[in-house]
């Protein structure tokens, strides 16, 4: 079995051994804290129903994690390449994160409807500043000896903001990619608790409605292990367009070829 995979497997089985411990020990009733055996008795019972609301959640998250990643890498080139863009935009994305997400809510959901529109705009609005933040950072800070050098080779602004700010700062855009991978889920949540007809989200608020409390922690699971999944596929990805950034965090085959 590969060391990631066993890895994985310990650690699951140790967090379902301690979750069954907690529930010994504290000796709540199911309603209130339901058991690793109830949560998965609640997949067998409702799993055409999880399914569902699992594709309807993991289709706002894609959509939304499409359109805040091409907002924020636009708005971020915007910013490179034209300078009176930062001094305008700045402020106003700087303002935009005082205000909470679940205030935005509810004004998106009466715009766009109970549809998926909303769950998606509210993901895309969660993600889009970390991702023109550090796109933005990225480019700001590259190389000045880069810079010279194309410069010296008659470079122009566009040559050089394509050529050699743009690569140099996909490493840092990759960070933002990273967080966004992790925070889109949280949007499309949101948005399905304020008013929804279908969803992990809503699956959820229904269960606990009803103190379905297992069903609840069915979906909690799946949204989890859909956040995982997400962030490790980005990670990936990322690894794979940068792949000659050098990694300085040794690997487990580094330690075998050191021992």
């Amino acid at each position: 079995m590969d060391r990631a995979l066993a890895r994985l497997v310990v650690t699951l089985a140790g967090l379902a051994f301690a979750w069954q411990i907690a529930v010994w020990l504290a000796g709540l009733p199911p309603f209130i804290l339901p058991g690793p055996r109830a949560v998965i008795e609640a997949f067998g019972l409702h799993g055409e129903v999880l399914w569902h609301d699992t594709l309807v959640t993991a289709a706002e998250v894609a959509m939304g994690l499409v359109l805040g990643c091409g907002l924020g890498i636009g708005t971020a080139l915007l910013i490179a390449a034209v300078r009176p863009a930062r001094r305008w935009l700045l402020p106003v994305l700087i303002a935009s994160q005082a205000v909470p997400v679940f205030a935005l809510a509810p004004i998106l959901v009466l715009w766009f409807g109970y549809g998926m529109a909303s769950k998606v705009i509210m993901a895309a609005l969660v993600i889009y500043f970390p991702v023109t933040a550090s796109f933005s950072d990225g480019l700001r800070r590259t190389e000045p000896g880069w810079l010279d050098l194309a410069r010296t080779m008659g470079a122009s602004r566009r040559t050089m903001l394509w050529h050699v700010r743009v690569p140099a700062a996909l490493p840092a855009l990759g960070s933002g990619l990273r967080l966004a991978a992790s925070f889109a889920p949280i949007g499309a949540v949101i948005g399905e608790w304020v008013g929804s007809s279908a969803g992990l989200g809503y699956r959820m608020v229904q269960a606990n409605a009803r103190l379905q409390i297992d069903l609840l922690f069915a979906a909690l699971i799946i949204l989890a292990a859909m956040g995982v999944g997400l962030y490790y596929a980005v990670d990936s990805a990322v690894r794979t367009v940068v792949r000659w950034q050098p990694d300085t965090n040794p690997t487990d085959d580094d330690d075998k070829t050191r021992s």
